[in-house]
Formats: structure tokens, sequence, C-alpha cells
């Protein structure tokens, strides 16, 4: 496997794990690779430093992301939730169902968000309905030590 760091037109940056270094140029020319921020297809390779691994006991010891990859991490989910909150439809605890008529075609196809119980998403995903998490919202200023 191997690890690229890349980004959209818009700069939005983030990684891609391949099988091997052909496999990017492939899924690229195919147009199967698209920014997970925005959605453009116009990605593109960044120039990055070759990973060197730590020994196993550093490794062991750490266990956990570097505060850099955290923030960054944490950055990339607060402006998914961002932009999902400002482009899609609350439709609260009906989510379940209004995804169900959008899939259906009952209903407008539009982009929306709400609770759904896990029995619900259990039932919506065996159906074949795309749905995924709300990354969690930022903590409130009080809430930071």
């Amino acid at each position: 496997m191997i690890k690229y760091a890349l980004a959209c037109e818009h700069d939005h940056a983030f990684e891609g794990w391949f099988g091997s270094s052909g496999d990017f140029d492939d899924q690229q020319g195919r147009g199967l690779l698209d920014c997970p921020v925005c959605g453009s297809h116009a990605v593109r390779k960044q120039i990055m430093a070759p990973a060197v691994a730590g020994t196993k006991k550093q490794a062991a010891v750490t266990g956990e992301a570097s505060a850099p990859t955290r923030a960054m991490m944490m950055d990339a989910m607060n402006r998914v939730r961002a932009h999902v909150e400002e482009n899609f439809d609350y439709v609260g605890d009906r989510f379940a169902r209004e995804a169900r008529d959008i899939h259906e075609g009952k209903s407008e196809d539009r982009g929306i968000y709400g609770e759904a119980s896990p029995k619900e998403i259990k039932g919506l995903v065996e159906d074949g309905i795309n749905v995924a998490p709300m990354p969690p919202a930022p903590p409130k200023k009080t809430e930071v030590n």
C-alpha cells in the first residue's frame, strides 16, 4: 500500500491509500477520485516527504495520532459538518422516512440530515440507501480543558 497526500482544485487537503503507485493514475484517469470535502474530481498529488518508520517500541508508546494529525482531522470533520449544516435540509427525527422517500423517488432528491435510531439506520443500509454519520459537533469553549 502507498499513501499519497492529495488536494483538490479548491486546495482541500486529504490522504488517499492505493495498492500501488500506478493505482492513483488509473483511478484518476477513470474519474474515480473525488474530494471528500467538496466532491471535486480535480484531484492532484501534493509534495510530501517520505515516511520514515520509527521503532515498534516508539509506536507502542504513543498509540495515538500526533497533535498536528489530530488537529487536521478535527478541522476536516468541522468543515464537513459545517458544509452539511449550511447546504443540506435538516429533517429531524424524520430522517429515515425522508431518506427512504428520496431513494424511492417519492420526495425531492436533495441532501438531508437528521436523527435516526440504530435500527432505522440498519434498515436503510440493508435496503441499499447510502447514509453516513455526521461528524461530532466541536466542543464548546466551556468544554475545553
